[in-house]
C-alpha cells in the first residue's frame, strides 16, 4: 500500500484556505441559488392542452392519463377559467367528434365540435391565446392526419386543400393561433396563403416543425378515441434523425411559421437546443401524453417525488431552449411556480 506521504502532489487534500475556486459558495442558501439561477419557468411559458368531446353528459376520465379527461362544454370552460386564473400562457384545443369519415369533413364544419370548442374557450380566455389543433386525425375514420389516395397512402397535396379550409373555419371561430400538426410538406405556406386570402392575416401559425413518429403518443390516442390504422412514419420524423428536423424547421420558417415546435420534448432535448440555435422565432416543445403517463405511474408507486420530477423535467425543457411548453401539468405547475416565487 502506498504511504500517504508519497502520493502525487495533485491528489493531496488542499491546505485550508488555499482554494481560490469554490463553486459551492453559490449554492449555499436558497436565496443565493435563486439569485444565480440561469433559467426560470414562468406560468406564462406554459400551454394547457385540453380535450373536448362531442355528446358527453359528463367528463370522461382518460385511463392512461390520471387527472386528464375528455370535457363537456361546462367542465371545459371551468378548467379554462382555472388555467387563466393560474396565469397559464395558452389554451390548446383538441376535439373528439361523435362521427368520423374518410375525408375528416367534421374538421371543416363551422358548427363542428372543434370550432365550437374554440368559441367556448374564447368566451372565458380573458386574452389568453386560444390555440386550435390544425389536423384531420381526430376527424378521419382511419386515424391518419390527412386524406388517403386510392392506394391507402396519405395524399399530401389533397390534404393541404383540407387544411386550408379548416384553417379559415378555425380563424373565423376565434382561434388566435393554429397548431399545424399534420407534418405535410408545404403545409405552413399553403395555410398561410389561405388565411391571408380570407383576411386572417393576424392569425398566427405554430408549426409542429419537428414532430417525431414517437411511441410516447400512446395515451393521446385514447384521449381522442383515435381510429388509427397502421402508423405515421411516412410523414412524422424518424427518431434517429436530427439534421432532418432542422431541415423541416428551416422550411417552415421560410414558409411563414410564427412559432416552431419540437414534439415530444424531454426525449428530444438535443433537437430543442439545435432548433433554438437555428432560428430567431419562439421555440415551443410539447411534453406529450406518454411523458405525462410515465411520471404519474412512477409517482403513484412512490418511485419518484412527483412535484420535484415534474419541475425538473420542465426546467430541462426550458434550459434546452424552449420558451413555450405545452404540458398537461400546466395549471398545476403554474400554482407551484407561484408558491415558489
Amino acid at each position: 500500500m502506498t504511504d500517504a506521504a508519497t502520493l502525487p502532489e495533485l491528489t493531496r487534500p488542499p491546505e485550508r484556505g488555499h482554494l481560490s475556486q469554490r463553486p459551492r459558495r453559490l449554492r449555499r442558501t436558497p436565496g443565493i441559488r435563486r439569485l444565480v439561477q440561469e433559467h426560470r419557468l414562468r406560468p406564462a411559458d406554459l400551454v394547457l392542452p385540453l380535450f373536448v368531446a362531442e355528446g358527453l353528459a359528463e367528463p370522461k376520465p382518460i385511463s392512461t392519463m390520471p387527472g386528464v379527461v375528455q370535457h363537456t362544454r361546462e367542465s371545459f370552460q371551468q378548467v379554462c377559467r382555472a388555467a387563466v386564473a393560474a396565469g397559464v400562457g395558452g389554451l390548446m384545443i383538441f376535439a373528439v367528434p361523435a362521427r368520423r369519415d374518410a375525408a375528416g369533413s367534421g374538421a371543416l364544419d363551422p358548427d363542428g365540435i372543434l370550432a365550437q370548442a374554440v368559441r367556448w374557450a374564447a368566451e372565458v380566455a380573458e386574452g389568453v391565446p386560444v390555440i386550435a389543433d390544425l389536423c384531420l386525425d381526430e376527424f378521419t375514420d382511419h386515424g391518419h392526419c390527412g386524406v388517403l389516395d386510392a392506394h391507402g397512402q396519405v395524399d399530401n397535396d389533397a390534404t393541404l386543400t383540407a387544411y386550408g379550409q379548416m384553417a379559415v373555419v378555425l380563424a373565423q371561430a376565434g382561434a388566435d393561433i393554429l397548431g399545424a400538426s399534420g407534418m405535410m410538406d408545404g403545409q405552413i405556406g399553403w395555410v398561410r396563403g389561405e388565411l391571408d386570402a380570407a383576411g386572417y392575416t393576424d392569425t398566427a401559425l405554430l408549426a409542429y416543425a419537428a414532430k417525431y413518429a414517437s411511441a410516447l403518443y400512446g395515451p393521446f390516442r385514447e384521449a381522442v378515441d383515435s381510429a388509427l390504422q397502421g402508423d405515421r412514419r411516412t410523414y412524422q420524423q424518424d427518431p434517429a434523425n436530427a439534421r432532418e428536423a432542422l431541415r423541416e424547421v428551416a422550411l417552415d420558417v421560410a414558409e411563414g411559421a410564427d412559432i416552431v415546435m419540437v414534439k415530444p420534448a424531454t426525449a428530444y432535448l438535443d433537437v430543442v437546443a439545435r432548433v433554438r440555435d437555428l432560428v430567431n422565432l419562439p421555440v415551443a416543445a410539447y411534453v406529450v401524453s406518454g411523458e405525462y403517463a410515465m411520471v404519474e405511474a412512477a409517482a403513484a408507486v412512490g418511485a419518484i417525488d412527483r412535484r420535484r420530477t415534474i419541475l425538473e423535467l420542465h426546467t430541462a425543457v426550458r434550459r434546452a431552449g424552449a420558451t413555450i411548453i405545452a404540458t398537461y401539468w400546466a395549471t398545476k405547475l403554474a400554482h407551484w411556480l407561484q408558491e415558489d416565487s
